[in-house]
């Protein structure tokens, strides 16, 4: 980009791309680019980590080797237009061409977003379309308050709602076969359970 003006056109006609994205100034802040359009994250709450890093404990047990299995923040550039940081991705280790110092150039196997209260619409609408579009082959939510994990799957460029995982139930999957753990597994965490309570 030729200059701060510029940038802050793309900006303002949310026509926002990587190296537009890659040139912002650093101001402690993080930012997703759904397409086009700047979009500031909020920091993740001490729910919202614990989750994250108990979900790649278990996944990296089961997957580690062999997924990638990686956490946020990293850069998720699925277009030009489109660069976003999922809270954990999941990459077969095959397909180390999409690794780079970048990022992750391309479609992950899995990517997940735990919900929080600023994200819920983000995270089931918006990103939901970009990742089917962008050809995501399988997308969870987890929802921290509801206690559930949504499984969608590719679908033709869209992504569609294929399992619900509550309470006891196991959580599967038959495009990753390593996957298998309990859903009440990444709840166990007494300090999980006592701040969702209001603690």
């Amino acid at each position: 980009m030729d200059s701060k003006k510029e940038r802050e056109a793309a900006i303002r006609e949310k026509r926002v791309t990587y190296d537009i994205y890659a040139e912002l100034p650093e101001d402690g802040q993080r930012y997703e680019v759904l397409d086009g359009a700047l979009e500031r994250m909020a920091g993740p709450s001490l729910v919202h980590q614990l989750l994250g890093g108990k979900l790649t404990y278990l996944t990296t047990q089961s997957c580690g080797s062999d997924y990638f299995i990686l956490t946020a923040p990293l850069d998720v550039i699925l277009s030009p237009r489109n660069v976003i940081q999922p809270d954990v991705v999941l990459v077969h280790r095959s397909r180390t061409d999409i690794l780079t110092m970048r990022g992750i150039e391309g479609a992950p196997d899995l990517v997940v977003e735990v919900l929080s209260p600023g994200s819920r619409n983000r995270d089931k609408v918006s990103k939901l379309a970009i990742y089917g579009k962008h050809g995501v082959q399988e997308y969870w939510i987890l929802d921290p308050v509801a206690r559930t994990l949504e499984r969608y799957g590719q679908d033709g460029g869209r992504l569609t709602l294929t399992e619900l995982f509550e309470g006891e139930d196991r959580v599967v999957s038959d495009k990753l076969p390593c996957i298998s753990f309990a859903l009440s597994e990444l709840f166990a965490e007494e300090q999980i359970g006592r701040l969702l309570a209001g603690g």
